[in-house]
């Protein structure tokens, strides 16, 4: 068996004063430094924005942050700018310990395309190389947390499944957005639907062979 640990978009602009910041999302960092090194095999995801992003409500005329709209026939959140690319608000906190072996997967990087998960992009029309990456190191099980648990933590998750991989999702290392109540719990109940495992970190330093 072999497992990976995934972690979602640990950048400044996400935490806690950043400006998309998740509420208590500083509160994770100690609980990801603390199991980083169950590990053989650790994933950082980053959203990597240029300027215009079509997420961005700033490039819709008329909208405002966390309006909803249609684009190309899938419903788009639009979001305060945010980790455009080689800005300070891009990078990993400064909190988080980056192991040396550590592997960067970047998204969002399409002007025109959103993308939630590590994997794909919202379309799946392009992979960003993750899933091909881990089967090539022969993982079995993902084991996935970060920022927000409601979008890119869950798309993620989503796709791990799809990959075949045993999925779990940390909850003690994952915090939501919430920006409809009850989204963290939505989040919740669709992964359980699809089969992904919810574990805490002290359950994760119990279990053998990571």
């Amino acid at each position: 068996m072999v497992k990976a640990l995934i972690l979602v978009d640990l950048q400044n602009d996400f935490f806690e004063g950043g400006v998309l910041g998740v509420p208590e999302s500083n509160s994770i960092i100690p609980v990801i430094n603390g199991i980083l090194n169950l590990f053989s095999i650790v994933v950082f995801t980053k959203d990597w924005h240029p300027e215009g992003h079509i997420s961005f409500a700033s490039s819709h005329k008329g909208k405002k942050e966390f309006d909803f709209i249609k684009i190309d026939g899938l419903v788009q959140i639009l979001w305060p700018e945010h980790c455009i690319q080689n800005s300070f608000g891009s990078r990993i906190h400064d909190r988080v310990r980056i192991r040396k072996d550590a592997i960067f997967i970047t998204k969002g990087s399409d002007k025109y395309v959103d993308s939630y998960s590590g994997f794909y992009d919202n379309y799946k029309k392009h992979s960003t190389g993750l899933g091909d990456l881990l089967k090539m190191k022969n993982v079995t099980d993902t084991y996935i947390c970060g920022l927000a648990t409601d979008y890119c933590v869950k798309y993620t998750a989503f796709d791990s499944v799809e990959y075949n991989f045993n999925t779990w999702l940390i909850i003690d290392a994952s915090k939501a957005v919430n920006i409809t109540s009850g989204d963290f719990d939505k989040a919740i109940c669709e992964m359980k639907s699809k089969k992904i495992k919810i574990i805490s970190s002290k359950e994760l330093s119990r279990q053998p062979n990571i």
